[in-house]
């Protein structure tokens, strides 16, 4: 009798921790203690629900990725998952734009001077046209004009962490719930919220480096594998763009970021969703072999390099549209 009194409390108990987890209201906020912990509530977010674990990784560049198809966000820190949200993206005719932004502003009392003055809690711009990271509904779908919204607590968790130029990379796609994207990954608008004319490579030309246009703040580097193409951006804007030999047939995308271990700069995987596994893992050297420049063009990249750069390498376009297959003259492959 006093055996099947402990069975009834234990599966009481078990009930009442599978009501709580099954209440948004009741598991927002959750906090994880290990990563091993954290990774398990990760996948089985519902709407509405986020999870913070700042001390898993408690210093070093930020990074947020936005999965438009899972409808999740997360924030790493030196490349380190240490927070996870589910979000709402752009609905239909108001797609939010893939790419890899920079915040650009940051306002916590945020009003919207395009929907009605709507309040924009906790705002962290992305674009000068009004896309934003900020907290808002969460109906389990794509519900909002563009912005990413989240739930009100992480919003204002994000808010505390991040600084003016954190890279925000945007990818999926919400309606077909795909991993890439025929559009280009660029963002369409400069600071003054101006269509940018992004000119392709074109008459022969390997290269184009232009550091001038943008002289500080951090950097981005995409590698789309469709285009063949590696673009430089920093603090968002375009300053290089070369041809290029990428010999990778996996369909997903990567992101790679440079940290700092035991006082040298090292190149290791963000773990994104469907690659968990690879988080934390330093790229090695047959990875980065995979990866062909022209010389001068490595060699200005090179230089420009520091903690906090983040490479993505996609299938997704960034605009230069179906190419036939490229020589790269006097190319070098990259080191680790």
């Amino acid at each position: 009798m006093r055996g099947l009194n402990r069975a009834v409390l234990l599966a009481s108990s078990v009930g009442l921790f599978a009501s709580l987890c099954s209440n948004p209201a009741l598991a927002q906020g959750a906090k994880a203690t290990s990563p091993p912990e954290f990774a398990r509530r990760i996948e089985h977010l519902k709407p509405g629900e986020w999870v913070w674990a700042p001390d898993v990784s408690p210093s070093g560049p930020v990074m947020v990725y936005v999965d438009l198809s899972r409808q999740i966000g997360i924030v790493y820190r030196n490349g380190v998952r240490i927070a996870a949200t589910t979000v709402s993206s752009g609905k239909a005719g108001h797609a939010t734009p893939t790419g890899v932004f920079t915040i650009l502003q940051k306002d916590a009392k945020h009003r919207s001077s395009t929907y009605n003055n709507a309040p924009m809690p906790y705002q962290q711009r992305l674009t000068w046209d009004g896309v934003a990271l900020h907290a808002g509904g969460l109906p389990g779908y794509p519900e909002s004009h563009g912005c990413v919204h989240l739930p009100y607590g992480f919003a204002k968790e994000l808010f505390a962490v991040t600084k003016l130029g954190v890279t925000v990379v945007v990818a999926g796609d919400a309606e077909t719930h795909v991993r890439t994207s025929n559009n280009s990954l660029l963002v369409p608008f400069d600071g003054q919220g101006k269509p940018v004319d992004r000119a392709p490579l074109s008459g022969g030309e390997q290269y184009r480096w232009r550091p001038q246009l943008a002289p500080s703040g951090p950097l981005s580097i995409i590698v789309s594998k469709l285009d063949q193409r590696v673009i430089v951006l920093r603090n968002g804007v375009e300053i290089g763009r070369s041809v290029a030999e990428v010999n990778d047939d996996d369909p997903g995308s990567h992101v790679i970021t440079m940290v700092l271990r035991e006082g040298k700069p090292r190149w290791i995987y963000v773990g994104l969703p469907g690659h968990a596994e690879e988080e934390g893992r330093e790229v090695d050297e047959a990875v980065i072999n995979r990866l062909r420049l022209p010389r001068p063009f490595y060699e200005k990249v090179r230089a420009i390099l520091a903690p906090g750069t983040t490479i993505l390498v996609t299938n997704s376009r960034v605009g230069d549209g179906p190419l036939e297959h490229l020589t790269v003259i006097d190319a070098v492959k990259p080191v680790p």
